[in-house]
């Protein structure tokens, strides 16, 4: 189960070994603490997040929408960029394909005047798009396709889904920013940038074509 030569010499020896630790690691704590624990590194686990949300370990997908749940509560994203599960005794590496969440709702409220979107993601966490949970958009060179993402809790963001984005970007008005026209979305008072105005049309012009 370890890679590249790594020692997992603390790691579970199984999944029901993971997840009785992951499971003993959050019992009474509501959702666990991880950015706060700092347990050594015990190698990397045969586990990966594909980028349409399913679990994989050891190649076989993760059928239990509990047990999903209950390891996406651990999971942490470091400074080095990678993604890990992390109880109070150790932390092992998994790999990612895209975002570790999808955000597969949005509801549209207000709030003092102003617009809310709430996501909710497919592992139940639900979050506010705004100074706290910002919304980032990935435009693919190739195709100008836009992939929006929402922040979750530490450097975990969730990719919202292609049926909930076309409503996201239905939302969307052009305005100037920084003197630049931009195609953006309002949510909790804040404005988050989509892409610019000119490169949008272009978009549009050549899809029509």
């Amino acid at each position: 189960m370890a890679e590249n030569g790594e020692s997992k010499a603390a790691a579970p020896a199984d999944l029901k070994g993971l997840e009785a630790l992951v499971a003993r690691a959050g019992e009474g704590r509501g959702t666990p603490p991880v950015e706060q624990w700092n347990p050594p590194f015990c190698g990397n686990l045969d586990m990966e997040i594909a980028a349409d949300g399913t679990w994989f370990y050891m190649g076989t997908p993760i059928g239990r929408p509990a047990l999903v749940k209950l390891f996406s509560s651990v999971l942490r994203k470091d400074e080095d960029g990678k993604t890990y599960l992390v109880t109070p005794v150790e932390k092992v590496g998994i790999r990612v394909a895209d975002a570790p969440f999808l955000a597969v709702e949005m509801h549209v409220g207000a709030r003092d005047g102003a617009q809310v979107l709430t996501f909710r993601t497919h592992v139940g966490d639900v979050v506010e798009a705004g100074e706290d949970h910002p919304l980032r958009f990935e435009i693919e060179p190739e195709t100008m396709g836009v992939k929006p993402y929402v922040h979750v809790r530490g450097r975990l963001e969730a990719l919202v889904t292609r049926a909930v984005m076309y409503d996201l970007i239905a939302l969307g008005s052009h305005e100037e920013i920084d003197g630049t026209p931009m195609f953006v979305v309002h949510s909790g008072g804040q404005a988050f940038p989509v892409m610019k105005s000119a490169d949008l049309e272009a978009a549009l012009a050549e899809a029509a074509s």
